[in-house]
C-alpha cells in the first residue's frame, strides 16, 4: 500500500466508526418509550396490578394486561388506575371495561350463554371428532368384513398375479 493512501483510509475508518455509533444511538432512541407511570399510593398500584392480571391485552390477546408491553395495554392500565383512584370497586371496573370492549377483555370470562361457545366449544369439537372417528372405524370394519373373496375370486386373483399374460 502506498504511503499517500494511508491518511485517507484512516479517515474512512473513523467516519465508518462514527456512522456505526450514530446508528446505534438512533436505534436506541427509536426503541425508547416513556416510563410507565406508577401510582403515588401503593394500594392503588396493588389493586391496579391485581385487576390487570385478570384482564386481557386486546392487542396481544393471549397475555394479561399486566404482562403486555403494547401501547394499548399501557393506556388500559392508566385507565384502570384512574378508575381505582375514583373509588370504583373491582366489579364496577370490570363491568365498565366489558361494556366498552366486550367479554373478550376478561382473561377468564364468566360462563353465560354469550360465552358458552368460548368455554365449551373446544370440548364439543373434541367429542364430535371422537364420535366421527368411531363411526368411521365401525363402518370401515363392517365394509372390510363384507368384501372377503370367495374361492372363484381367489382363483382369478391368483391367476392374474402368478400368470400375468394368460387370459
Amino acid at each position: 500500500m502506498t504511503l499517500h493512501l494511508r491518511p485517507a483510509l484512516d479517515a474512512l475508518r473513523t467516519m465508518l466508526a462514527l456512522l456505526v455509533l450514530a446508528l446505534g444511538l438512533m436505534a436506541g432512541a427509536a426503541c425508547a418509550k416513556e416510563a410507565v407511570e406508577l401510582g403515588e399510593e401503593p394500594w392503588v398500584e396493588a389493586r391496579m396490578l391485581h385487576l390487570s392480571e385478570e384482564l386481557r391485552c386486546l392487542v396481544c390477546q393471549n397475555e394479561t394486561l399486566a404482562s403486555s408491553r403494547a401501547e394499548l395495554a399501557n393506556d388500559l392500565r392508566v385507565e384502570v388506575r384512574s378508575l381505582v383512584k375514583q373509588g370504583k370497586t373491582d366489579v364496577q371496573i370490570k363491568q365498565y371495561l366489558v361494556a366498552r370492549y366486550g367479554d373478550f377483555v376478561l382473561y377468564r370470562p364468566e360462563v353465560k350463554p354469550v360465552t358458552w361457545l368460548l368455554w365449551f366449544g373446544p370440548f364439543a369439537v373434541l367429542v364430535c371428532a371422537l364420535a366421527l372417528g368411531w363411526l368411521y372405524l365401525r363402518e370401515r370394519q363392517k365394509n372390510t368384513a363384507d368384501h372377503a373373496l370367495n374361492a372363484a375370486q381367489r382363483a382369478q386373483a391368483d391367476q392374474i398375479l402368478h400368470h400375468p399374460g394368460a387370459p
